[in-house]
This record gives structure tokens, sequence and C-alpha cells, in this order.
């Protein structure tokens, strides 16, 4: 994969000339604001007419709306890992798992930033859930942790004027949400619009409800951060990206290669710089975000990345399809939570186009959800606390309206999925035996093959597959404790044990 360094001279020469207008030559901050397991499309600036988003709408409003972001990973920990090493979570041996550990062979943008000068901070989860000593690192993946922003631009007064990068990593709209808070925050539950792959009960739109109230959280504090940042007198000269890691923490969302656990919101701002009111519907990995500011930053890009720099569709004057190159991205998953006998996990490789999706498993025999009966890989993992979608779902499986929900959600799966997105966004007909579709799914199957032999993943070299083995740093999930609601609820024993 070809990798052109720009010096930092030449670049700003070049977004001098893309017209973004005079500017101070000093090197830009970055404020990256990440939410935690939020889908793409629920958010007032992606159209959602339910929850109320004021402040990431009006940086939205003055950046660029990408429409068609995914994740490396539907999972917390190798997602977050992908976009600070810049490549995709098979290369990064234990980082592939959720609660592993990132080796420290792989240096992150901000150790890079940090050695170019760069302050670096963060809040929150950043990296994880996993174990950061374990790798002989000294500090999160992230940076150096700090309890606020405010505290973090203190340090600019102490340590002299230094570009920053900063990583706010909420831990909202994480589970479990508080049941009810989205009837106390207003929000109509009437009006929800329930996708075709969840019952569309009460239940369900309490708890998406729920989902919205803590996303409207998630707004309060992007605007206290915003307020913070023209307090410092930085704002004009920061990089702003709004994101999240993974999609929600629904049936067929986390831990799912489909949209609802790949496809994340990504916005991205520079006062007087980046073009206002600008949508990009080129398909692009948050991956991208650590070439895009080591780029801005003036520092060279390691030709270990498998990502490629947005600097290119940032600066662009116009909306729409802008790269004829960005028309795909690859996705894979490993071990999620430790859900089944021996700690397996769910291996699986997809490749999304604008036009379909097509998934490998690689472990059909496999549960994808997790072993029966607490189904773990579907949030919560353990049914210790509120799940009403989920628990709904487990209680009315036997009811014809449920059951083929149930099914797609928790049954075990084909060895290839195919969707054809034009028809069917929800993605619930699988086509992948359709005589009709088999030319397009052989050329899917041959263009995620090549792509995967080309980025050196394991499952394709012959190298030793480690990630069923891979210690796995939370041990209480070895042993998980129904809550007694689910326990009463579903006639589940007081505790499992994976161990065995």
């Amino acid at each position: 994969m070809k990798i052109i360094l720009l010096s930092p001279v030449f670049l700003f020469s070049v977004l001098a000339a893309c017209g973004w207008g005079e500017k101070e030559k000093s090197r830009p901050n970055f404020l990256i604001i990440m939410s935690d397991n939020q889908s793409w499309n629920h958010l007032g600036a992606y159209g959602d007419p339910v929850v109320r988003t004021p402040h990431i709408d009006e940086v939205a409003q003055s950046g660029v709306r990408f429409t068609h972001a995914f994740c490396s990973s539907p999972s917390c920990t190798p997602a977050r890992a992908a976009l600070l090493t810049g490549q995709e979570i098979y290369r990064l041996g234990e980082g592939a798992n959720l609660w592993g550990t990132l080796p420290l062979e792989f240096k992150t943008y901000p150790d890079l930033l940090e050695e170019a000068g760069y302050r670096v901070g963060y809040e929150g989860k950043g990296w994880g859930p996993g174990n950061v000593e374990a790798s002989g690192r000294k500090r999160n993946p992230g940076g150096d942790f700090y309890k606020s922003f405010a505290s973090f631009l203190a340090g600019n007064k102490t340590e002299g004027k230094k570009p920053w990068t900063y990583w706010f990593s909420s831990k909202h709209p994480h589970r479990p949400y508080q049941v009810g808070s989205g009837t106390r925050a207003g929000i109509d539950s009437s009006a929800i619009r329930v996708p075709s792959y969840l019952p569309d009960v009460a239940a369900t739109k309490g708890d998406i409800g729920d989902y919205y109230a803590a996303i409207q959280y998630f707004d309060q504090e992007t605007g206290r951060l915003l307020e913070e940042l023209k307090k410092s007198g930085e704002f004009e000269n920061t990089v702003i990206i709004i994101c999240s890691d993974n999609g929600w923490q629904m049936p067929r969302g986390l831990a799912n290669l489909y949209d609802f656990g790949t496809r994340v919101p990504l916005i991205i701002s520079w006062a007087g710089l980046v073009r206002s009111g600008r949508t990009v519907e080129d398909i692009i990995s948050l991956n991208d975000v650590a070439p895009t500011l080591l780029e801005l930053a003036g520092v060279p890009v390691p030709v270990s990345y498998t990502a490629r720099s947005l600097v290119p569709l940032l600066s662009a004057p116009q909306s729409g399809r802008l790269d004829k190159t960005r028309n795909f991205t690859v996705m894979a998953r490993e071990r999620h939570a430790f859900v089944r006998q021996h700690g397996l996990g769910y291996p699986g490789r997809a490749i999304r186009t604008h036009d379909f999706l097509f998934i490998r498993n690689m472990e059909p025999d496999r549960w994808p959800a997790g072993d029966p009966p607490l189904f773990g890989d579907v949030d919560a993992h353990m049914l210790h606390y509120a799940a009403p979608t989920k628990l709904y779902m487990l209680e009315h499986r036997d009811d014809p309206k449920v059951a083929p929900l149930f099914h797609m959600a928790f049954d075990k799966r084909p060895a290839e999925e195919l969707y054809d997105l034009r028809n069917d966004p929800d993605q619930t007909v699988n086509l992948a035996q359709d005589s009709r579709y088999r030319k397009t799914k052989n050329s899917l199957n041959r263009q995620l093959t090549a792509y995967l032999k080309k980025t050196n993943d394991p499952r394709m070299t012959g190298e030793d597959l480690i990630w069923d083995k891979a210690t796995y740093y939370e041990p209480r999930d070895f042993t998980p404790r129904p809550s007694e609601q689910a326990r009463k609820a579903l006639h589940l024993k007081e505790v499992y044990d994976y161990r065995k």
C-alpha cells in the first residue's frame, strides 16, 4: 500500500490553496470526543427525529459529516486499538480481543504525536477494557490520564504552549441505562422507530428511549467540552472529531458485523478551515483517524498503517462521493466477551460496499451470540443488569411474531451471509444461497480474501491463531451470575461456569 508523506510546509500550502484561508502556521490541536456503543443514525445531525443533540449537531453544521464511517471491529477494545494504531485488528495480536492487551510493539498515534512535541491526554474509558500492564506499557495507550479537560488545558500554563491532543472517551451510552430515564428526559417513546430486526413493543421502545437519554447526556458532555475549549482561546486552532467506538448494545448490534454493530457517526470540524455543512458519502474507517491526525501535525505516517488519511476529503469543497477508491471497508471480530465454554470466540470477517454486506463466519458451529441460555455476546452479557429488549425476546421466543427475530439474533448462522442494502437496509434477508446473487457473492468473497491476504490476516496466512487461547483479563466473567429478575423470568441457574 502506497503511503505519501507530506511535509508540514507543503501540507499547509496545499490547505491554503484549497481555500482554507490564511491561518496561524502552528500545528493544530486535536480534540476527539467519543461515545461508547452508539450507532451512526442516532443523532439529530444524522436525521433521528426523536433524540435531541444540539451541541453535536452544531459541530456537524460547522464541519464534515461522514455518512458511511465504520469501526474496524464491533467490540470496544479492538475497535479502539485499531483507531489508535491505524491498522486492522487481526494485525494487533492480543489487541484483537475484548479484555485483552495491546502489545508494546504497536505504537499509537498519541505516542507518535508526543514524540513530535505534543501534549497527550485522555479522560474516561480510553483504550479498553483490558490490561495495560500486561503489555509492558506504563500508561493507557490513549495517553496520560486526566480527570477533566479543564485540568488538561490548565497544564498549558505550566508546561509551556505546546500543541496537544485530548481524547474524551465518554461512558455513555453504554449500558446499563436507567430504566425509565428516557421518559424522565421527555423522550416520546411512541415516536421511536423500532428497526425491523427488533420487536416493535413497549419494552423495546422504552429501552431505546433510555438509550436516547444517555446519548443526550453525551451531547451535554460535548457542550461542556466545547465551552472549555472556547474559554481557553484554542478553539480556532483545534480539530474537533466526534465519533463512537462501535454500534449500539441491542440484539444484532454490538459484537455483530452487521451495520448495527459497526457503522458509527463521524463528524470532523476545524473552525475557519474545513468548509462547513458538508456531507461525505465515501466509505471510510475509524482507523483513518490516526493517519489524518499525523498528517495534519506533519508527522510521518508509519508504513505499517493500513488506514489512509482523510485530509483530501476534509479539504475538498464539495459533498457526496469524492474518492472512487473509497468504495469498501473490511471489518473483523475475534473474541468479544468470555461467553462460550473454554473461552472460545466467534471469528468473522466482513466486507461492506455501498450496496452490499458480505460476512464470512469462520466457526459457524459456535453460537454467535454466546452459549445459551445467557447468549452473553448480547449485552447484558451475564444478564446481570437490565436489558429489557433482550429479556423480552428471550421470554417471548416462542411467540410467532418474535420467533423469527429471536432466531436472527441468537441462533447459529451459516458460514456465509450476503445482504442487498438497497432493498434490505436492516439486513434481515440472507441472500448468500440465492442464485441470482451468486456472481455478486463470489466477487465480494474474492475481494475480501485478497484484502485479508494483502494485510496479513493470520487466518489467511496460516500463522498460529492465538485469540481463543489469549488471556481474558476480567475473571468475573468466567462465572456469570444472572440477576434475580432474569433468573425468575427465564428459570436460570444462580451461576454458570464457562471455564469447564
